[in-house]
């Protein structure tokens, strides 16, 4: 089954929507691609504890990615400082890479943030977030990786050969 999305070509640049492969791993597979940490958080739903994280404070530029299948999720552009004690950011780098879902775990209604290749675990968006948007998707250091800007070209993806920024 193919997602839509954007992805890194090997020039370092954002490119699509693009068709790519859905990531389905078996439970197992994916305990061993992981930390138990990132497993608890990103595949079984978890939340990290606040001001813990190794991302909250980070301050390079450059791009977050899903910790489960390297999908790029969020600019360090977007990333802004919200108190809550997890990295927030006020935009995905693109929609078509986060998808959300209603969560009524814990007594709460909350919107869930996944991962759209692979339905990872990110964590949670609400509207109480700064302009542009007025959105803070609050997420967990264990459910991302991160790039350099001047890395970029790490990311590039096989399903961006051929596709040019803002075409498939």
């Amino acid at each position: 089954m193919n997602v839509q999305v954007k992805v890194f070509n090997r020039d370092g640049a954002l490119v699509g929507p693009v068709a790519v492969a859905r990531v389905e791993k078996r439970d197992e597979e994916w305990r061993q691609l992981l930390t138990p940490e990132q497993y608890r958080v990103a595949r079984g739903k978890g939340t990290e504890a606040p001001f813990c994280g190794t991302l909250l404070d980070n301050k390079r530029h450059g791009v977050y990615s899903c910790v489960c299948c390297g999908l790029p999720l969020f600019s360090s552009n977007a990333k802004f400082h919200s108190g809550t004690g997890w990295p927030s950011f006020f935009q995905p780098i693109a929609d078509e890479n986060v998808g959300t879902h209603v969560d009524r775990a814990l007594g709460m209604i909350r919107t869930e943030i996944l991962c759209t290749r692979c339905g990872a675990h990110l964590g949670h968006v609400f509207d109480d977030g700064p302009p542009p948007t007025g959105q803070r998707h609050c997420l967990n250091s264990e459910s991302l990786g991160f790039t350099d800007e001047a890395d970029l070209k790490a990311l590039a993806d096989p399903g961006a050969e051929g596709a040019g920024p803002g075409r498939p």
